[in-house]
């Protein structure tokens, strides 16, 4: 091959003959044209005859220089130039691309995908073989060993056909064992080229990289591709459960520019709970915020995800640590049974019930029933077994919650988050007497317990008192209002030990007849993380898992239980994937986000590897269009030969002589353009042929491929279920750009509503307009099943992308509307979620023959219609039923059927009169 900076031959050797250039100026030019051959039938007919017409004795200037460009055009194509091959340490050996297709190779996949297109179309160019090897292992072996995916050198169209195949993995790439299974598989790569596209997050230990780098050498050149760091993958890590909410925190990989990240809670169903924007500092890698939702909303967190972040890292599952709050309550006093309304457990229970699940028992049957909180009422002295058990239970992450009583004043065990004074503390007619019943204090600042409001009503007439020491202060949660300690709490590990300093009944202080007695308690019961109880010799089987891109679904086929006694020390990789494990009864998250996840970016690469940036570009052949050049001016030539012949016809002589000229000049000149912008308006040309000649629908790209990829994969299954069910033979849908593209050619749009889509302007605005009026159908999607369009966040972000649309008054679709029978009988519109309305222009009277312009919805229709080759889904449903998938696509066929035929079946009670008219038409003809 020979290169000159963009541009490559693939056959060099046919420059060759640009020799023989001057040799054909030199035969054209002394060389004249054929004779022209004139009847003469008569001599009379000579006065019809031009007395201007002579017979050329050289060619003409401008028809040499045409054909020398035409040779010239044969010979470069012959050379097989190409443009924007990537720039590689290039040999003549094979080409390797080391790809890391880990977790953080997800979010900017698209850019790796075109490179590493654009590396084997280079590949082919040069009659290269291409392996391909993953850095993320592929498996684990029976030794309990990673096995990597590295390929044997296979064509590069095989190449491409594997590689299109692949995706990221929902795990870390493994460079260290690589490094090794790479050594062991290069022993047959002679003179390779090796281009290393890494996903730029840096190995914990420099000396893997190091080692890695090494072991790539080894085998030849390299070639390193890197994102920039603020291009880089984010990461989600694990929230801390906090008594204001969820204590939320992002990584980036390299500290930067200011940025800000949404971060979206869904419940289990998938229903869109709450969001929270985190802004990561200038210079910070780190980010953080509280999400502040009430504690029966936050009980129902299944999943957090980082907004437009498609990877394994960007989503982390909620389990009981963190949505269930099961209570365990003991109580040391004998009103239970005999005098219930006076049991200290009668008030926990009914200040519970709001938001935890309360169980009684035994300590032993408590602990081992996977409580999160345990409330002990005047429970004085446990046995030593049993504070040690309860002492272990705290520190795995535990609350344990005592009241004091007859019995604590008394003396009490170890499990106290202060010293008690002992002798009976402090009471109204005690030895340290009150002159009266004292009142709370307000919170402190820092107490779980501040922004709470103190009843002025609440009096407390005796408690246990604490002794005093340097630390009472900051254990102080709850104080009178004369300053001494009410309620104080204590870390102990990852737990919390808290006393109240009273009663939970009545008996002491009115405060468990209080509101804010609930209060306290739903803030406390906030604190714990959900210790689960499973049997330590069971196994958990995988439930939910994620894909490389953060998508939950089935387990892959290799997926492994996991022991419980094993969960805690488990991490993501082939054999268990991250996602839920256990049973419908209790369910354990093993999610990638962690604090020892290797987030940061690769600074400088050890070796002699050349580093550069990824690039959409591709490899540009310009063969075709250079010999597409050369058969045009063939064709121009023939008609100026013809035409100076005298072998037009006569019809056809005085218009190639006005075109031959200049189309020969205008052939070259529309050659020598880029080859880029032929390309788009050939390829223009040719779409607008297929459009005018086949049904297409079409999606409104949003700037989100996530989004943009669902669309074009939902409207696809859509157009292969009518090709299946209905005489419309929809073809391959479009993603078109508003503000550039013609919409005419479509007569449905779906456009799903997403938030990095810029604002529309004025002249996609106007097209929009002028597509509605002309009859088009434009389906909105909000995606997040509202309640009504017009209120939920969707439909105002949509409201804020559209303003200046000209949009009809909406309302609900009515039972008697043509969108519920154009094709089948329809009472209900589900899609990829159900339950969300349906809204349609509220006039439907005289314009565009009464069909509606605008349909919006918010069930994600697109991800419900999506299928694969083969037919079948590929996203769940949520419920997730085959009933409800069928119900989306039977409302995907109305639309399309709405949208090309109007509302004709809304007109069925006038055919008994057009029937009449036509009989009568027809007995009178």
């Amino acid at each position: 091959m020979l290169g000159l900076g963009a541009l490559t031959f693939a056959a060099p050797w046919a420059l060759a003959a640009l020799v023989v250039l001057p040799l054909i100026w030199r035969l054209l030019r002394v060389r004249p044209p054929a004779p022209r051959r004139i009847a003469f039938p008569a001599v009379r007919l000579l006065f019809g005859l031009a007395e201007d017409e002579e017979t050329p004795a050289r060619t003409p200037p401008w028809l040499l220089i045409l054909r020398l460009v035409l040779a010239a055009l044969v010979i470069f194509g012959a050379a097989h130039p190409v443009m924007d091959i990537p720039a590689s340490g290039r040999t003549s050996g094979p080409l390797v691309l080391v790809i890391d297709d880990g977790w953080a190779a997800a979010a900017g996949w698209e850019r790796r995908a075109a490179l590493a297109e654009a590396l084997i179309e280079g590949a082919a160019l040069e009659s290269r073989s291409v392996r391909i090897a993953g850095t993320a292992p592929a498996a684990v072996g029976a030794d309990g060993r990673p096995r990597f995916a590295i390929g044997a050198p296979v064509s590069a169209r095989d190449a491409l056909a594997a590689f299109r195949l692949a995706r990221p993995k929902p795990w870390p790439a493994d460079r260290a064992g690589f490094a090794d299974a790479f050594r062991a598989a290069a022993a047959d790569m002679e003179d390779a080229e090796i281009a290393w596209m890494s996903d730029g997050v840096a190995d914990p230990d420099p000396a893997v990289t190091a080692r890695f780098m090494a072991a790539l050498e080894e085998a030849g050149p390299v070639a390193a591709w890197l994102d920039p760091p603020e291009m880089r993958a984010l990461a989600l890590l694990p929230p801390a459960a906090d008594a204001g909410g969820l204590a939320l925190r992002a990584a980036r990989a390299a500290p930067g520019a200011e940025r800000t990240i949404v971060v979206r809670a869904s419940a289990a169903d998938g229903r869109v709970l709450a969001s929270r924007p985190l802004t990561f500092a200038e210079g910070d890698a780190r980010a953080q915020g509280l999400l502040d939702v009430p504690l029966e909303l936050r009980n129902e967190i299944a999943r957090l995800a980082i907004e437009g972040e498609a990877s394994a890292a960007a989503a982390l599952f909620l389990d009981e640590r963190y949505r269930r709050r099961p209570t365990g309550l003991i109580s040391g006093g004998g009103f239970e049974s005999s005098q219930p309304l006076l049991s200290d457990l009668y008030y926990l229970e009914r200040a519970l019930a709001p938001f935890s699940e309360t169980h009684r028992g035994t300590l032993d049957e408590l602990i081992g029933g996977g409580m999160s909180l345990l409330v002990l009422a005047d429970v004085g002295r446990l046995t030593a077994e049993a504070e040690s058990a309860l002492a272990g239970w705290i520190e795995s992450g535990g609350v344990l919650v005592r009241f004091a009583g007859a019995r604590v004043a008394e003396g009490v065990d170890g499990l106290v988050p202060v010293r008690l004074r002992a002798g009976g503390g402090r009471a109204l007619g005690g030895a340290l007497t009150w002159e009266r019943p004292r009142g709370l204090g307000p919170f402190p600042d820092a107490s779980p317990f501040a922004g709470l409001a103190v009843p002025g009503d609440v009096t407390v007439e005796r408690q246990v008192l604490a002794e005093p020491a340097l630390d009472l202060d900051a254990k102080s949660w709850a104080r009178l209002d004369d300053g001494t300690p009410l309620v104080t709490a204590a870390r102990r590990g990852a737990g919390w030990l808290v006393l109240f300093h009273t009663t939970a009944n009545a008996e002491w202080s009115s405060l468990a007849l209080s509101g804010l007695f609930v209060g306290m308690m739903r803030r406390i019961a906030g604190l714990s993380e959900g210790v689960a109880g499973a049997d330590a010799g069971g196994l958990l089987p995988p439930l939910t898992a994620l894909d490389g891109f953060g998508r939950p679904g089935e387990p892959p086929p290799g997926a492994a239980p996991i022991a419980a006694a094993d969960f805690a020390a488990a991490r993501p990789g082939p054999a268990h994937p991250p996602g839920e494990y256990g049973d419908a009864m209790q369910r354990r998250a093993l999610n990638l986000g962690s604090d020892d996840l290797a987030v940061a970016a690769i600074a400088e690469l050890p070796g002699a590897a050349a580093q550069r940036g990824y690039s959409a570009a591709r490899a540009r052949d310009l063969r075709p269009w250079l010999l597409a050049a050369a058969l045009a001016l063939g064709l121009a030539d023939t008609l100026i030969a013809l035409r100076l012949r005298g072998r037009l016809p006569a019809p056809f002589r005085r218009r190639a002589g006005a075109l031959a000229a200049p189309l020969a000049l205008a052939l070259p000149l529309a050659f020598a353009a880029p080859p880029g912008d032929a390309a788009a308006q050939a390829l223009a040309d040719a779409e607008i042929a297929a459009l005018t000649q086949q049904t297409r629908f079409a999606w409104v790209e949003t700037g989100d491929p996530a989004i943009d990829r669902v669309s074009a994969e939902g409207l696809t299954g859509l157009s292969w279920v009518l090709r299946a069910r209905t005489a419309v033979e929809a073809g391959a849908p479009v993603g078109v750009d508003p503000a550039r593209d013609e919409l005419a050619f479509y007569p449905l749009l779906y456009w799903p509503a997403a938030a990095a889509q810029a604002p529309l302007d004025a002249a996609a605005l106007g097209r929009i307009n002028d597509y509605l009026r002309r009859g088009g159908l434009i389906v909105f999607d909000t995606r997040d099943r509202s309640p009504g369009a017009r209120a939920a966040p969707g439909g105002a972000r949509l409201r804020a992308l559209l303003r200046g649309l000209n949009i009809p008054p909406l309302r609900r679709v009515p039972r008697d509307h043509a969108l519920t029978r154009s094709f089948y009988l329809l009472d209900r519109f589900p899609g990829r979620w159900t339950g969300g309305d349906i809204w349609v222009e509220s006039y439907e009277g005289g314009v565009n023959d009464g069909v509606s312009s605008i349909v919006v919805g918010s069930n994600d229709y697109a991800a419900a219609w999506a299928l694969d080759a083969d037919g079948f889904p590929l996203y769940p449903t949520i419920p997730g039923t085959d009933r409800q998938r069928e119900w989306a696509m039977r409302f995907g066929v109305n639309l399309a059927m709405y949208a090309l035929t109007g509302n004709y079946k809304a007109d069925q009670v006038h055919i008994p009169a057009i029937l009449r008219r036509l009989g009568e038409s027809g007995a009178a003809d």
